[in-house]
């Protein structure tokens, strides 16, 4: 089986978030959100969003999808330090096949691991002319081959029909950017989403086009000085980085999701340590309203979501 980076179009799925602390699964059709389901992970599975047991992550899921009677065609997100998201710039290019060796010989610069090793993919950001040419920008994202088999291998032991894997920040994106109603009011300025689970994941987005992103090591067991601090550096620190790429959007405002966004006192301190307003999101954006039990938490689902949407981030 082919597996790709690539978001393709198809939804009905089921999203499933595997978080270092627990599972999460959403199953959406025709855009409308039909049931979410949660539990609670064995620690030592998986860490930093790599699959460390595979055969033990296999049976969790498996019981967890026997449990809940889930359907088994799944899709799956990845965030890890496995990845690599970096922009990169081609002339125009209409043939296809002439595009996808232009972007993997920029590729091959940009990325700091063997392309043998990677799996590879890329989104089309923007045209723009520069003189009298006209260039491409792209989104190019490597993720390690070793760490998708172990994710594939604990799949394989769970029984799961793996339908497509994704990344996490684009899930993410997929959910919370559809919440933007005035589009042309956002298309000039981009957006941090960061997902506070249990590893912390950070993307800056354009409008729905997620142009940067990158897990951050947030430490939970710190006190709650320490923790924003921590966070609101790593945040200023992206938004450096990106401010220094071709073509980048000042970014506005700070939107934070994840089941840790609702620590207590987390959003005031981030707001005067970032110097950008920050919000907590509607955790599943505008999908229509889910009646959940009142002991189960919304925020675990919006990357689930996102996943199950399938739809071009």
């Amino acid at each position: 089986m082919a597996i790709s980076l690539r978001k393709n179009k198809h939804s009905g799925n089921v999203g499933l978030d595997i978080d270092d602390g627990f599972l999460a699964a959403a199953e959406v059709s025709d855009g409308v959100l039909s049931r979410t389901v949660s539990t609670a992970l064995p620690i030592g599975l998986s860490s930093e969003g790599e699959v460390t047991d595979p055969q033990g992550l296999g049976e969790s899921i498996k019981e967890f999808f026997r449990r809940q009677a889930l359907p088994r065609s799944v899709r799956l997100g990845v965030a890890n330090q496995q990845i690599v998201v970096r922009q990169i710039e081609i002339p125009r290019v209409e043939n296809d096949r002439e595009r996808d060796a232009a972007v993997r010989f920029q590729a091959a610069e940009a990325v700091p691991m063997p392309l043998e090793d990677a799996i590879l993919d890329y989104q089309l950001i923007e045209r723009v002319s520069i003189g009298d040419s006209e260039r491409e920008r792209m989104v190019v994202v490597a993720a390690r081959k070793s760490m998708i088999e172990q994710l594939l291998e604990a799949s394989r032991a769970a029984g799961l029909k793996v339908e497509g894997i994704d990344l996490n920040a684009f899930a993410l994106v997929r959910t919370l950017a559809a919440a933007e109603v005035d589009a042309e009011s956002q298309g000039e300025k981009a957006r941090v989403y960061c997902h506070l689970g249990g590893m912390t994941n950070l993307a800056i987005a354009v409008g729905s086009t997620c142009v940067f992103t990158r897990p951050l090591t947030t430490s939970w067991d710190a006190d709650d000085a320490e923790i924003a601090s921590s966070l609101a550096e790593d945040i200023r620190l992206s938004i450096d980085f990106h401010s220094n790429l071709p073509g980048a959007r000042t970014v506005a405002d700070v939107v934070l999701s994840g089941p840790g966004a609702q620590r207590e006192g987390l959003l005031y301190a981030l707001d005067g340590l970032i110097g950008r307003p920050v919000t907590v999101a509607q955790p599943l954006g505008t999908l229509p309203a889910y009646p959940m039990p009142p002991d189960e938490d919304p925020h675990r689902y919006t990357v689930a979501a996102g996943l199950a949407l399938g739809a071009a981030a």
